[in-house]
């Protein structure tokens, strides 16, 4: 499996919630992922301006690679009224309240100890849309 240079990591190692994604993403449930806005580094930024069509390699909390993604898509979208791409490619269905309530469990500790304001409806996401590419022989 080719190893790219751009890459992925979802979730984080707390219960497991990392080998848990990269599962989803192998089985074909995940197909989107999503951080705040206000935590994207300026490539993720550049992202929403596509072209899109471009290779990550997806990686474990141990730091080895697991498969590849291809991006097919990136766009932003507000935490309140969540576009229904994201929340199908999260695996929650159309169960909008399920997305925000994982979401807000996952990202509210994360903004308290960075010293930010909580979420609110007009947070920001930026969106990642993706499709399994390769995984290891």
């Amino acid at each position: 499996m080719q190893i790219y240079e751009r890459k992925m990591e979802f979730g984080d190692d707390s219960a497991g919630l990392r080998e848990k994604l990269i599962q989803q993403i192998l089985d074909g449930v995940k197909t989107a992922t999503c951080d705040l806005k206000e935590f994207c580094n300026a490539q993720e930024i550049r992202d929403l301006d596509g072209p899109f069509g471009w290779h990550e390699t997806v990686i474990d909390g141990a730091g080895r690679a697991r498969c590849n993604i291809r991006v097919t898509e990136v766009y932003e979208t507000a935490f309140g009224n969540p576009d229904p791409r994201l929340v199908r490619g999260e695996g929650d269905g159309e169960d909008t309240a399920q997305f925000q309530r994982d979401h807000e469990n996952f990202f509210a500790p994360l903004l308290k100890a960075k010293g930010l304001p909580p979420l609110t409806s007009d947070s920001v996401l930026v969106v990642w849309e993706f499709e399994l590419a390769e995984t290891p022989e």
